[in-house]
């Protein structure tokens, strides 16, 4: 699978401006500074199209690209720890919320992002069970494996397959495009 060109759309921070479209979207999904922007710039190849800092919570807005003319990636904001607000937080994590599950689009998969180092947290946890819930095509990808020293990779994969319950974990390094061609293939692009 390849990615032949990709651009920025458009950022919003409302519900009413989001983009509905006869393209297909696939949205990335994951815990503040999980590395979902990173994620994007390594599959399509181009470090600065997504933009990414080390603080948490720097994408706040639900980002659109266009990849290969005929698929939308969505970059959403994260969830969890953000050196924002507590209404700021609350009122992001809503967005994610009616977006994913309550908006009228229609997502061709999604994306969510877990440390592979960390392992899942409780907001993963929930928004795993909220796409089991609605049914949605989703994938669940381990990044920032190129923090884990040979010997705990396996443990760490293990401990995500057994607290996700999920058999299928694709292990991402973003850093080393580990997984890459694993994942397009997932996206069937």
């Amino acid at each position: 699978m390849m990615i032949q060109s990709a651009e920025f759309v458009k950022s919003v921070l409302g519900t009413n401006e989001i983009l509905y479209s006869e393209y297909p979207q696939i949205a990335f999904v994951g815990r503040s500074n999980v590395g979902k922007s990173s994620v994007i710039n390594s599959l399509v190849e181009r470090k600065g199209l997504v933009k990414s800092g080390s603080t948490p919570g720097k994408t706040q807005q639900i980002n659109y690209f266009l990849i290969n003319k005929n698929t939308y990636f969505i970059d959403l904001p994260g969830y969890g720890f953000m050196k924002i607000s507590l209404k700021q937080k609350e009122k992001i994590r809503k967005m994610i919320i009616w977006y994913l599950f309550k908006s009228s689009v229609i997502f061709k998969k999604v994306v969510l992002i877990i440390d592979a180092k960390v392992g899942p947290s409780a907001f993963d946890i929930e928004m795993l069970g909220l796409l089991r819930k609605r049914e949605n095509d989703f994938v669940i990808i381990a990044n920032k494996s190129d923090k884990l020293k040979q010997k705990e990779v396996k443990k760490q994969l293990e401990m995500i397959k057994k607290k996700t319950g999920e058999a299928n974990i694709i292990l991402y390094s973003a850093k080393t495009n580990r997984g890459r061609e694993e994942l397009l293939e997932q996206l069937a692009l």
